[in-house]
């Protein structure tokens, strides 16, 4: 959801497409005011048939008299001051249902009301438009606000909401991603499935959206056209099926024009530019393209006509394009769909124009599974099939290519294209499901393409590895990366391939050997065989940089980068960890990577947190949630979540670690993501060390880090140690289990002594002066600052070694020294934005006899936006803006839950009692700055 909303005064509108919830956002957007005096009205077709009628029915519900307009004066500025009247003073929202409605002076009659309402702090308009025609003229100089489709997991939770949770997981991914974004669909979808069904015990309607779902959802939208202009929409509809951009589908606005002359039988000769008259107001025109308003829309109008006038779209749009000289694949696809029964080489012909790269991935998708329609040959189907799922999956349509796959099964189909078929559905349930069940199909697909296809069998290895890993599967990882030598004993070579299968290219032998180097240090690495390990990391990486400053991999394959990000980060190089994830980023942005973007984030943000930088970290992972959500990878948005937990136990409150720890936790349990669930609990441990609650914190990171069976990930427990030991010495539990306590930070030592943080060494030595006895400690203390001072960066890790220092000081009555630590480690918390860690340092320099007054400045006249946190800093703008709660947690990722939390703060440290007020209060700040 994007734009503003009603704070700060004046009108505003809130459009979508039709059955987005623009109903739903004013009756929330009601609820956010429950102080307000809220005036409901919807706009009346019959009221509004005479001039004014819709103004009249807007006086009658604001309860002011309905004279002639004369006396009262001019129309607008009877409206203005019965809104002034009906507010008095006091904060009034009024929320207009439907408005496109109002007859037109009514619309002119409001639009000039806004100019003078703008700026009045209490008085609020809403009025809701439909989004599948543009903004009346009268309107069009208003703020909009748009209501933008439902993520995967918020279409989700509404499904489940519905049902009472009945729904089966299985169903509702099939219904989500049938919905594409609507509520009313979503609802819909739902209302017509029996218990049965619901419960994933029978078949789902096929397709779940069918057409007289879609036309009724449509309605009256799609009346009132001439038959030239229905001609018009059904062939945009049909062309942008096959559109290179299926985000924001357009086709050039003379093939449109051309394909439906045709479709209306009009000869060459005769056609005629104007001849189907003015454009509906369904379609939009931007230069020279047209598209839909609506998606919904869109799939109404095709669904909704005879499947023969969707041949004869189909069959106009291959001649218009024919007769520009396009030949290409959108040809084919459109000559496909025009006849009920395609000759027998058009599945061949389809899949041969499928196989050039050149061509969007939705394109060669949609021609591959056509191709799979139409043929009867068992082997090709499958493989057609399964091209299809590939081309689905690299698109971010993780789904989608399941779904494809599951339609691929095939027994009796050749070893390697049951391998293929294996390492995509490993990969697609590595990004969205249980890393398990991924792991086994990505083995099986390393044995079955073993003879084929050695770099798909390591590629398919690798991405075994991946899911042991997240897995928290140590011997897991250990077993595929050795499944190699079983398949491939290096005694026996791999067998040629056979004379179907092409020999592999340069670039294959270049990446075959990249993954073998990655395999082998990797595989030292986990046998603790550290200086073994990092030999082959360290090739990788320089290997990867140096094609990359050739250009010798392309700009297409992120996989690469992705790799070496991974080895970086396991040397502790951050510096070429943040090289690696920005090129694998940059990879990502070319056409059909979609679903590396967010992998290529998690790196990045995993870099950046290792190196102290919480804010880009969190930037990072914030981009990287939404490109998950886009492409359906709840796994790797499990781990973004888990990042964003960590940088809020840093800079955010416990209600906001909490939020986004529960999100990630919720996933990691259903797919067994023990990394991202260890990283979620470290982030909760280390918010209740910072809130003064050290016996939770210990609680809490025992388990993950003593050996057992809940030890935390392999690779990730470590990280938490610090946390461990402070909290086990604050709540004196080194005195009874010191030996315990020290057994886990010699486990730490040998850990930091392969060099994988920066910030490890300071990190130990700090462990070592809570153990040491006093006469050692001081010393300890100071040779960690100086390790921080060594490694660079990591104000927070220095921050919280002063602020340690400084209590073991003051305990012992140097307050002096304790004074200057202390107001070190204030600076420090204050630098990088950790608020409640620095209002526990201000807490000690008060004991310690030092007045602090905000955020270590000298008392000023009053509260200001200096007082607060960051993250109620950004909070505070987004609402300043216009954003509504949801707005701001969308934005934010956050839950709206932890936003109300943020602003009751927010307003009890400012001392305002409205949004309006910390509006301005904000604009004045910025006018002072």
């Amino acid at each position: 959801m994007s734009g503003q909303t009603t704070h700060g005064g004046g009108v505003r509108v809130v459009t979508g497409e039709p059955g987005c919830g623009r109903t739903a956002f004013l009756a929330r957007a009601a609820r956010a005011y429950p102080a307000a005096y809220v005036v409901g009205v919807r706009a009346d077709p019959v009221a509004s048939a005479v001039p004014l009628g819709g103004l009249r029915a807007l006086l009658r519900a604001l309860g002011a008299p309905v004279g002639p307009w004369t006396a009262a004066g001019p129309p607008w500025t009877v409206l203005v001051d019965a809104l002034r009247t009906a507010s008095g003073g006091r904060q009034m929202l009024v929320c207009v249902d439907d408005a496109h409605l109002w007859d037109a002076p009514t619309r002119t009659v409001v639009g000039r009301t806004a100019g003078h309402l703008r700026g009045e702090g209490p008085l609020s308009v809403l009025l809701s438009v439909s989004g599948h025609r543009p903004v009346d003229r009268e309107f069009a100089a208003l703020p909009v606000v748009r209501v933008d489709p439902l993520s995967p997991d918020e279409a989700a939770t509404l499904l489940d909401e519905a049902t009472d949770g009945a729904l089966d997981r299985a169903v509702r991914d099939d219904l989500v991603d049938a919905a594409e974004g609507s509520p009313a669909l979503l609802l819909g979808m739902v209302r017509r499935l029996s218990p049965a069904q619901i419960r994933g015990h029978r078949r789902l309607p096929a397709p779940p959206a069918d057409a007289d779902l879609l036309t009724g959802l449509a309605g009256h939208f799609l009346t009132g056209c001439t038959p030239a202009q229905e001609d018009l929409l059904l062939t945009v509809a049909a062309a942008v099926r096959y559109a290179h951009d299926t985000q924001d589908a357009r086709i050039a606005l003379t093939l449109a024009r051309r394909a439906a002359e045709q479709l209306r039988g009009t000869p060459p000769g005769a056609q005629s530019a104007h001849s189907i008259g003015p454009l509906p107001e369904l379609l939009v025109r931007t230069d020279a393209e047209v598209g839909f308003h609506s998606d919904l829309l869109r799939r109404a109008v095709y669904a909704g006509a005879r499947p023969e006038r969707r041949r004869a779209a189909h069959h106009a749009l291959a001649r218009a394009l024919e007769e520009t000289g396009s030949t290409g694949l959108p040809v084919l696809l459109h000559r496909a769909r025009s006849t009920a029964a395609p000759g027998p080489g058009t599945a061949t012909a389809l899949a041969a124009a499928a196989d050039d790269r050149t061509h969007p991935r939705n394109l060669r998708c949609a021609a591959y599974t056509h191709a799979a329609d139409l043929t009867d040959d068992g082997t090709r189907r499958t493989q057609w099939y399964t091209a299809a799922a590939e081309q689905a999956l690299h698109a971010g349509r993780t789904h989608r290519a399941l779904r494809l796959l599951d339609r691929a099964r095939d027994s009796t189909a050749p070893t390697a294209l049951r391998g293929r078929a294996e390492l995509i559905r490993g990969t697609a349930v590595l990004y969205d499901g249980a890393v398990d069940e991924a792991r086994a199909s990505l083995l099986l697909a390393a044995r079955l393409l073993a003879e084929s296809s050695p770099h798909k069998s390591e590629s398919a290895l690798l991405a075994a590895v991946d899911a042991a890993w997240a897995a928290g599967d140590a011997q897991g990882c250990l077993h595929a990366l050795t499944t190699a030598d079983t398949l491939r004993p290096a005694a026996h070579p791999p067998t040629p391939l056979s004379a179907q299968a092409p020999a592999p290219d340069a670039r294959n032998r270049t990446e075959l050997s990249r993954d073998l180097g990655y395999r082998a240090g990797l595989r030292a690495l986990l046998e603790g065989k550290f200086a073994q390990a990092a030999g082959p990391l360290r090739r990788l990486i320089v290997d990867a940089e140096a094609a990359d400053a050739m250009d010798a991999t392309g700009t297409d394959d992120p996989d690469t980068a992705l790799r070496a990000a991974a080895a970086a980060l396991l040397l502790g190089d951050l510096a070429a960890a943040r090289r690696a994830g920005a090129r694998a980023l940059a990879a990502a942005g070319t056409p059909g990577t979609a679903a590396a973007r967010a992998r290529a984030r998690e790196y990045l943000a995993y870099a950046e947190l290792r190196a102290g930088r919480h804010a880009l970290a969190r930037t990072h992972a914030e981009e990287g949630l939404r490109a998950a959500h886009r492409t359906g990878q709840r796994n790797t948005a499990a781990h973004h979540h888990a990042v964003l937990a960590l940088a809020a136990s840093i800079e955010g409150t416990p209600e906001e670690v909490a939020a986004h720890a529960d999100t990630a936790l919720a996933t990691a349990r259903r797919h067994g993501l023990v990394q991202a669930a260890t990283l979620a609990h470290w982030a909760i441990a280390r918010a209740d060390l910072a809130g003064g609650r050290p016996r939770e914190a210990a609680d809490r990171l025992g388990p993950l880090v003593h050996p057992g069976p809940r030890r935390g990930h392999f690779a990730v427990w470590m990280l938490a140690v610090p946390c461990f030991v402070e909290a086990a010495a604050s709540t004196g539990r080194t005195d009874d289990g010191v030996t315990e306590v020290a057994d886990v930070v010699e486990e730490f030592a040998r850990w930091a002594g392969f060099g994988a943080d920066p910030h490890a060494p300071a990190q130990l030595t700090r462990c070592r002066a809570l153990l040491a006895p006093p006469d050692r400690a001081d010393t300890l203390y100071r040779r960690a600052l100086d390790l921080h001072d060594a490694a660079g960066g990591g104000d927070f890790e220095r921050a919280r070694t002063e602020l340690l220092h400084g209590k073991w000081l003051r305990r012992r009555r140097r307050l002096s020294e304790a004074r200057d630590r202390l107001g070190a480690a204030l600076v420090g918390f204050e630098r990088c934005g950790a608020r409640v860690w620095a209002d526990q340092t201000r807490a000690e320099l008060r004991a310690g006899g030092v007045a602090q007054s905000g955020a270590g400045r000298a008392p000023g006249p009053g509260p200001g936006l200096d007082a607060l946190t960051p993250q109620q800093l950004r909070i505070t703008r987004c609402v300043a803006e216009g954003a509504t709660n949801r707005e701001v947690a969308l934005t934010l990722s956050l839950s709206t839950r932890t936003v109300d939390y943020h602003l009751r703060k927010v307003f009890a440290a400012l001392g305002v009692r409205s949004r309006i007020e910390l509006a301005r209060m904000v604009e004045k700040t910025g006018q002072k700055g």
